[in-house]
């Protein structure tokens, strides 16, 4: 599961499975959005460290979740993810996605890149909804969820505090393959 795309410059993108020694690049990308980003307000001590990551990872494709990075000239310039929406069996069709962009690729296509091979991975696994939590200042973001067919469901009011003040962040919800239109395969999928 390889896509390269042309980017319009001399380096494409490459969208892969991450590997572990692509954590360090990964951890480095989120530590910058911990302190300057949408998550600012978390201290270095709560972020995972390069251990934590190795092993959640390896957890989360052992289960067929996929963790992607997507790379330009070798370089890690971004990454995705999805987990159980929830952890009941009922909701073990729906996951929940993250994507990380290193700070010095934003509006480059990145996110795009990873949100579509992201979308295609989890329809081929079985998945049949995928959801995001968005926060509301973020306007690049829920217009690539926009351009990718996932419609605001939600919006939850002054959720997070974050740079002296209250943000709200919106859920918004994409159905995969057939979505909710057929049951799921028999026997039932998953743990």
């Amino acid at each position: 599961m390889q896509t390269e795309l042309p980017n319009g410059s001399e380096q494409s993108i490459v969208v892969r499975p991450s590997r572990d020694t692509d954590v360090e690049a990964m951890l480095a990308i989120y530590r910058r959005h911990i302190r300057h980003g949408i998550d600012e307000g978390v201290s270095d001590a709560e972020t995972p460290q390069p251990d934590d990551l190795r092993d959640r990872r390896k957890n989360l494709r052992s289960r067929r979740f996929p963790h992607l990075v997507a790379t330009r000239g070798g370089e890690v310039v971004g990454y995705a993810y999805v987990v159980l929406f929830r952890k009941r069996p009922a909701y073990r069709y729906t996951v929940k996605h993250s994507i990380y962009i290193h700070d010095a690729h934003v509006g480059h296509g990145i996110g795009q890149r990873l949100m579509r091979e992201l979308i295609d991975v989890c329809a081929a696994a079985g998945f049949r909804q995928i959801i995001g939590y968005i926060d509301a200042d973020n306007v690049a973001s829920l217009g690539i969820h926009e351009k990718f067919g996932f419609a605001r469901v939600g919006l939850l009011p002054g959720v997070a505090y974050r740079h002296g003040r209250w943000a709200d962040t919106i859920m918004v919800q994409r159905s995969l393959a057939t979505g909710s239109a057929t049951p799921p395969p028999l026997p039932p999928f998953g743990r």
